[in-house]
């Protein structure tokens, strides 16, 4: 089995993704032994009794893709998610708190989900297109100290993907205290690579089968 199969987030978060599609993504997920399923949290239960008995996680996203909801909102949307099926949880963290210089509405915000989850892990994406590296530095400072366990790059719908230099110094910042998961852009198994030798320990991607495979993807929008 190809060593990258275990990074990956094998990623489906499109609006128009329908059932049928998850069922695909769920059998792709156990044929290549990916590390998770990502899915919109509408489809949890879904992808749950697909992979119940593989070693497959299923991820769900919360606060997606804009990260402005209430506090409330998504601490709820986690629950809910955990106690139909999801193991991990991806997070957008408030970027206008953020920019706006709230660290403390941006930390509780993200520490309220962490408390939804109890022991299952929580991303806090970052949206890095958005931020500039002070900012960049600040957030991961915040997500550690609010508990999660990674920072993660992109939702996959903003301006821009991950970058080498984002992940640089996303590790940089958080060292061996929390783990960095690249999303958005990644579509070939070189650039899968290149996001690993610079400290990613996750990758979202929605070509997972093209990265594995080394083939060109057929997948498009989002991640």
């Amino acid at each position: 089995m190809n060593d990258l199969a275990r990074y990956l987030d094998h990623t489906l978060l499109k609006a128009d993704a329908t059932p049928e599609e998850i069922v695909t993504l769920c059998t792709e997920a156990k044929q290549y032994i990916f590390a998770s399923v990502c899915v919109n949290s509408c489809h949890v239960p879904l992808a749950a009794a697909e992979l119940e008995g593989s070693s497959v996680a299923v991820c769900t996203v919360v606060g997606f893709p804009l990260g402005a909801m209430q506090t409330a909102s998504k601490a709820f949307e986690t629950k809910k998610a955990i106690a139909e099926g999801a193991d991990e949880v991806d997070m957008v963290l408030n970027i206008g708190w953020l920019k706006a210089g709230e660290p403390e509405r941006v930390k509780n915000d993200i520490a309220e989900v962490k408390k939804a989850c109890g022991n299952k892990l929580l991303k806090v994406i970052l949206e890095t297109a958005l931020l500039d590296q002070e900012e960049i530095v600040l957030a991961c400072t915040l997500a550690l100290e609010a508990g999660a366990d990674f920072v993660k790059t992109s939702t996959g719908f903003s301006t821009g993907g991950a970058t080498i230099e984002d992940v640089r110094l996303m590790k940089q910042t958080v060292g061996d205290r929390m783990q960095v998961k690249a999303s958005g852009g990644i579509r070939d198994t070189e650039t899968a690579r290149a996001m690993i030798s610079v400290g990613a320990s996750r990758l979202g991607v929605s070509a997972g089968v093209a990265i594995v495979e080394g083939s060109k993807p057929h997948t498009q929008g989002g991640y």
